[in-house]
């Protein structure tokens, strides 16, 4: 827990020098916020969230008597950006400090660091990235186990602009999973299962449709390469159209929908040849109502040896609106489908298994001030399953609190 400290020291410090102002309008969004140093620009914010009490701490079915405890979490996190001669630097430090009051096993602290440099030249525009992420929670909607691991990516690419509105670009991405040995659920051991390390090239045509809107045409080729489990090694070839909107537009975000062609490269696996998507966009109207939307389908490895990966399908999506002075409401929901695929032989208590996870909430918030927020917060998620103990039902309850500057 040592470690997870030294971001919360480095904010605290940034709160010390930099008090918040009282504003009666409605505050900016977090990244219109800004701290300036000189040429070094932060944007810090700290979060205390789910200050209440989580009604089934295990994901684990109502017959076997899930477990309740008091719970929060405590984020702090910083963007950085600094201007040295014509190019940028950026950087991004977030920790996770999730506490349980009696459920010591739960305890987690979770942090990642990222690091960037964009080199613009007349014509060509250079940018480089680096990732570490040490973690202990639970990847995905699959894994209930908070599970030990790290992640390392490094990625590069070039873009030549073409025409006063066309570039055309190249990248190169490597990302590297690694569990703690330790690390185990449902008897499967996840450092076996899912170390992999995945590469991904790939080349663009972009257009700048406006002068905050973006469209690009995306070929890549990816490799999946898994340390000791090989029959999950794939190669996957995939077309897509991305669409990117200003952040600090009324519509911001960004849109991706595409065909993939995943191919195991053992025998014994089912191919996967389909529409994939990645969306998460946001509107704001008339400066008092924020919809956000977010959209998933895509291919995703799986803990268990019989069905060794499964197609995301999911949709999400947010309402707030500011209702009196400083009040505002918030109503979310989602659902996601796991459509599991067979491995050819295996002995299977349920074929083309497929589980939904359904999330639904409720939250009403006050704004303290310039970037601040107090929240009351309801949220549920289920997940059913013809699998009996793979289906559960947590309910939580609790406060949270939001710092920006």
């Amino acid at each position: 827990m040592r470690r997870a400290f030294w971001p919360v020291l480095v904010l605290l410090a940034v709160i010390c020098v930099t008090p918040a102002s009282a504003q009666t309008e409605p505050p900016p969004e977090p990244s219109r916020l800004r701290l300036r140093i000189g040429q070094l620009t932060i944007n810090p914010t700290i979060a205390l969230t789910n200050i209440g009490f989580d009604q089934n701490v295990f994901n684990v079915p109502d017959y076997l008597n899930p477990q309740t405890d008091f719970t929060f979490t405590v984020t702090p996190a910083a963007e950085l950006h600094y201007r040295l001669f014509r190019t940028e630097l950026t950087g991004r430090v977030r920790e996770d400090l999730v506490w349980y009051q009696t459920y010591a096993s739960e305890r987690a602290a979770n942090n990642s660091t990222s690091v960037g440099w964009l080199i613009p030249f007349n014509r060509v525009a250079f940018k480089v990235n680096a990732r570490y992420a040490n973690l202990r929670d639970r990847p995905g909607f699959e894994i209930d186990a908070r599970s030990e691991r790290t992640e390392t990516e490094f990625d590069g690419g070039v873009e030549v602009r073409v025409t006063p509105k066309t570039f055309v670009g190249v990248k190169a991405d490597r990302l590297r999973i690694n569990f703690d040995k330790a690390a185990l659920f449902l008897d499967s051991n996840l450092q076996f299962e899912l170390n992999r390390v995945t590469t991904t090239q790939g080349v663009s045509l972009r257009y700048k449709w406006t002068p905050i809107t973006s469209v690009s045409l995306i070929l890549s080729r990816t490799q999946d390469r898994f340390e000791f489990s090989a029959l999950r090694d794939s190669n996957s070839t995939a077309a897509s159209v991305l669409i990117q909107f200003d952040p600090l537009g009324i519509l911001s975000g960004s849109a991706s929908f595409g065909y993939t062609s995943f191919e195991p490269v053992i025998a014994g696996l089912p191919t996967y040849k389909g529409p994939t998507a990645a969306v998460n966009v946001a509107y704001r109207l008339l400066g008092t109502t924020r919809i956000s939307v977010g959209a998933v389908r895509d291919v995703a490895y799986s803990y268990d040896v019989n069905q060794p990966y499964y197609v995301e399908t999911g949709v999400n999506g947010s309402v707030s609106r500011a209702v009196r002075g400083p009040f505002d409401v918030v109503v979310r929901a989602g659902v996601q489908a796991l459509a599991y695929r067979d491995r050819a032989g295996a002995v299977l208590q349920v074929l083309n298994l497929v589980d939904h996870v359904y999330s639904y909430g409720v939250g009403v918030g006050y704004r303290l001030g310039k970037g601040s927020r107090l929240g009351v917060n309801l949220d549920e998620v289920r997940r059913t399953s013809e699998v009996p103990f793979r289906q559960f039902d947590d309910l939580r309850f609790g406060t949270s609190l939001t710092y920006g500057f």
